[in-house]
């Protein structure tokens, strides 16, 4: 059995939207679905209560962030040795769950991996928080096959063979449940945003791989939480960045790195008081100050880099992107 769990957070909207199409394509022989609630005040209990009665419902006391949410939960879930991670804006395709537990028992070497992640709002399109699977490039910024910052390209089967990457998905991602306690979970410090792709760096120094399935599919609203533009955002993705790559360096390249997208950092500061977008020119500010604060709680760094053991790693995607204009994940190479 797989436990299939959606975080809710004063939701009620969402679930009432997405939760049915989950629970339509969920097996019961299969997965169980499981909501559990951080701290939420609207009427989402009431909903799941009264629209969802076959959902498990675990009440959390408090809102503990996306990272110990999860964790709180994971560890609850005794009776599974697989988990799903999955927004509460995910409407998943049909036997998207059999396709992914068929690929983690085919693949003992893998120890999470994602679908194919497409617009809700325009399914031809790939949705831009995993896309069809995440790498980083040589100063660490995230992209995906099919979706380069902004940039999302239409779904055309291009990506749809099965992939090692740097990282998968927390809007829908599937992990072997013993592998995620051992690795620490989820960094409760993070709060939330890049939390996963921190999960999958430590999965993958512990010698695991992670994959990205696009026989599997999903469509995510993206944006369910906080909207793209939102200072809160930028903050909590500039710094739990910097947190990331502190963390997860060697000594040998950790300095170095963080340099250079400190510097590169100052240039999207100029970027957004150019354009007189000034509270998000502050969250950047906040955002390498708290880093600073923060640094100290980790004293112990891995002897192996991983940021680049992939060709698609290796890119400075700022160059490729900006400089030269390759908006496609297969115009990089």
């Amino acid at each position: 059995m797989i436990a299939v769990i959606i975080l809710n957070w004063n939701g009620e909207r969402l679930l009432s939207e997405f939760l049915p199409a989950v629970v339509a394509t969920v097996d019961p022989a299969v997965g169980k679905v499981i909501v559990a609630d951080n701290g939420s005040t609207d009427g989402s209990l009431e909903l799941l209560r009264r629209d969802f009665p076959g959902v498990e419902v675990w009440p959390f006391p408090e809102n503990y962030g996306f990272a110990e949410g999860y964790n709180r939960a994971i560890a609850m879930a005794r009776d599974y040795e697989l988990v799903v991670l999955l927004n509460s804006d995910v409407a998943p395709d049909a036997g998207w769950l059999e396709t992914l537990r068929d690929f983690m028992l085919a693949h003992p070497e893998v120890a999470a991996c994602q679908p194919k992640l497409l617009s809700y709002d325009n399914p031809a399109e790939f949705e831009y928080a995993g896309a069809a699977g995440g790498y980083l490039d040589c100063n660490g910024y995230p992209y995906c096959r099919g979706r380069i910052f902004a940039t999302r390209e239409m779904d055309l089967g291009q990506y749809d063979k099965a992939a090692k990457v740097d990282w998968a998905t927390g809007a829908c991602l599937m992990v072997r449940r013993e592998l995620y306690l051992r690795a620490g979970g989820l960094d409760k410090a993070f709060f939330a945003h890049m939390e996963e792709i921190d999960l999958c760096w430590r999965l993958r120094l512990m010698g695991y791989d992670i994959a990205a399935v696009p026989g599997a599919s999903v469509r995510h609203l993206g944006g369910g939480s906080l909207p793209a533009a939102n200072p809160r955002k930028t903050y909590l993705n500039f710094r739990n960045n910097l947190l990331m790559l502190h963390k997860n360096l060697p000594d040998s390249s950790r300095r170095g790195r963080l340099l250079r997208r400190r510097l590169l950092d100052t240039l999207a500061w100029a970027k957004y008081m150019a354009t007189l977008d000034f509270r998000n020119a502050m969250a950047i500010l906040r955002a390498h100050r708290d880093f600073r604060k923060m640094r100290g709680a980790y004293t112990s760094h891995p002897e192996k880099d991983l940021l680049g053991l992939y060709p698609e790693s290796r890119v400075n995607i700022l160059v490729r992107y900006y400089l030269q204009g390759r908006r496609k994940f297969a115009e990089l190479f």
